[in-house]
């Protein structure tokens, strides 16, 4: 019998999901005419279901969402923006994109946002060329400004872009908790911009905003960039505004790890970005529980510069991710995402607490989002050795540096621990209490592996076999008691 009959036959008729009958039927289609792929698509579920998802920039969208990315959406190229198209046939794009677009000025209450994006990254790159080609332009070129870039010479092109290449962006260094594309080295923002770099301070691993206005009045970058992939405090906007204003910097922030706290209420006032920032981006699938992709909120200013993602930095806008965007924006505005939201915090903040309690090493001391960063070297371990051993227990988190990391961003010495995906499965701050004793018995019954050389493996590890046991049987537990996708039965 095929899932879908199973599900048909065992479900009463008035429980019976639409979203379940339309996955299951499209799981039975694709078994029976692409059973690899299939497989492993299920296998993914599978795993999903039995491991506690604790990456703190992954989550589980809802079934609707997923539907809305699976469908001919996908056959159409838009590029351009709503109503000026490069495409003919985008009428059903634009009443997708604009639809889009407005659930995400509702959610935010911003002057403009852009939706195109097809990841963070992207969003990124779109920002930093959308805030050098208007403020490099009304600054320093009034008269090339005039001009569109089709209609510059050679050679005042070239002068355009030597002044675009050596601008200096100034963000939090990744070794503080920044983003890779906050002016890493090995990625193409360092190659756009001199970067420059703030960092938490060495004894609270908080930031210092003293510190930060120091640096930037000496540095004067175009853009002072707030946001961190590994920070798990609030940033005060409001101070960072202050800052950008006093030295002429364009303020830009990051918020792709904390968008569903700033569309769920959480962060508010000076904690809040829209009001402050020129230009805001974010992924869409972490916090804010949609698709994978991007997304562009800004000032007006920056509108014209930001609709043209196409053609400078992507190609065509993915019409079927918009779509999910679109939904999953909705959902966003919907009071049950407020209490998600706020649910996360307080989750993130039990676990905190109780692997205090039980000893562990919690940069600095808490938690104000989703995160919570452990620093593991007092147990012996690098970050590597610590995911290797949650993952044996059934527990997925992802190693990460912490500041000042002695082992680099490959070993690290810290793990980064979220709690959206586990909030979304309705878990609690009792759950949150039992996951960390999970969590600290794993790594407390861990050692190093000796190579044959006599030499500590910063990588492999042993764990206790009674202690994967014990761990294995409460994850279990708790997964059952929150199943992901309960009205999606397939069979083992």
């Amino acid at each position: 019998m095929d899932q879908l009959s199973r599900y048909l036959e065992t479900t009463p008729p008035a429980l019976r999901s639409k979203a379940a009958i339309a996955m299951l039927a499209s799981f039975d289609y694709l078994l029976e005419t692409h059973p690899s792929i299939a497989t492993t698509i299920v296998r993914e579920l599978q795993d999903q279901r039995r491991f506690l998802k604790m990456i703190a920039s992954e989550n589980y969208c809802s079934l609707a969402v997923q539907l809305a990315m699976g469908n001919w959406m996908t056959d159409k190229y838009a590029e351009g923006s709503v109503h000026h198209r490069f495409y003919a046939g985008c009428d059903q794009v634009d009443a997708i994109e604009e639809e889009a677009c407005h659930h995400l000025k509702e959610l935010f209450h911003a002057e403009h946002v852009y939706v195109q994006p097809h990841s963070g990254a992207d969003a990124n790159l779109i920002a930093y060329w959308a805030i050098l080609t208007t403020r490099i332009q009304s600054r320093e070129l009034e008269r090339l400004s005039k001009k569109s870039v089709d209609e510059l010479t050679t050679e005042e092109f070239e002068s355009l872009r030597q002044l675009l290449v050596n601008q200096k962006l100034m963000g939090l260094a990744m070794s503080s908790g920044g983003h890779l594309t906050h002016g890493y080295r090995h990625n193409i923002s360092s190659k756009l911009f001199k970067a420059i770099f703030y960092e938490v301070d060495p004894q609270t691993g908080l930031l210092n905003y003293d510190q930060i206005w120091k640096k930037a009045k000496a540095e004067k970058p175009l853009i002072l960039l707030a946001g961190y992939s590994a920070y798990p405090r609030k940033i005060n906007f409001a101070t960072m505004r202050q800052i950008a204003e006093d030295v002429g910097a364009t303020l830009m922030v990051d918020m792709a790890h904390f968008a569903g706290l700033v569309a769920g209420g959480v962060f508010t006032g000076e904690f809040n970005p829209i009001a402050y920032a020129d230009i805001v981006t974010s992924t869409t699938h972490k916090t804010l529980r949609g698709p994978r992709g991007g997304i562009i909120l800004c000032k007006q200013e920056f509108s014209e510069a930001v609709n043209k993602g196409c053609p400078l930095v992507q190609g065509g806008p993915l019409p079927h991710v918009m779509a999910a965007k679109a939904i999953a924006f909705e959902e966003a505005r919907q009071p049950s995402f407020q209490t998600y939201a706020h649910r996360i915090v307080e989750n993130a903040q039990a676990l905190a607490q109780e692997l205090i309690r039980l000893g562990c090493t919690v940069l600095t001391g808490g938690t104000d989002n989703h995160m919570v960063l452990v620093n593991v070297s007092s147990l012996g371990l690098t970050g590597k050795q610590a995911e290797h051993a949650l993952r044996q227990g059934m527990i997925t988190a992802n190693r990460n540096t912490i500041p000042f990391d002695p082992n680099g961003p490959w070993y690290t010495s810290g793990l980064r621990l979220g709690t959206p995906a586990l909030t979304t499965l309705g878990m609690g701050p009792d759950e949150m209490r039992v996951i960390a004793g999970c969590v600290v018995d794993c790594l407390r019954n861990t050692v190093p592996v000796t190579t044959v050389s006599g030499t500590i493996s910063r990588s492999q590890c042993l764990v206790q076999s009674a202690t994967v046991s014990a761990v294995q049987a409460k994850v279990a537990e708790l997964l059952h008691r929150h199943p992901l996708y309960p009205e999606i039965e397939i069979k083992e």
